[in-house]
């Protein structure tokens, strides 16, 4: 009987590839790519300018800031927990979508 944890595997070495050998995308992946890139940067720089908006309102607006909402809640906190999370959530259906949509339609024009 073998014991508990014991197990013989034959482990095959893959070895590794160089990206100098991998071959061209082609055209269609290419723009997704890139289509990708410029969405995901985008998104990026709004979602920076969401969260470095924070401490910008915490230094000059500090009475609204620190101002206590809902159970004790400050509204820096509020901000931070409920509206970034539902951001988060937006900003991946969007990515997603766009996505989605670029698919469809480099699909279309490849048949």
């Amino acid at each position: 009987m073998a014991e508990v944890g014991s197990h013989d595997y034959d482990y095959v070495e893959a070895g590794t590839v160089d990206v100098k050998d991998l071959p061209p995308l082609d055209a269609a992946t290419s723009k997704i790519m890139k289509d990708e890139f410029t969405t995901g940067f985008g998104l990026t720089i709004f979602y920076f300018i969401l969260i470095f908006s924070i401490p910008v309102m915490n230094w000059f607006a500090p009475a609204f800031a620190f101002k206590k909402i809902w159970g004790g809640m400050t509204v820096t906190w509020f901000v931070t927990t409920v509206i970034m999370m539902a951001m988060a959530f937006i900003i991946a259906y969007v990515h997603t979508a766009l996505y989605e949509k670029r698919l469809k339609k480099y699909d279309l024009a490849n048949r």
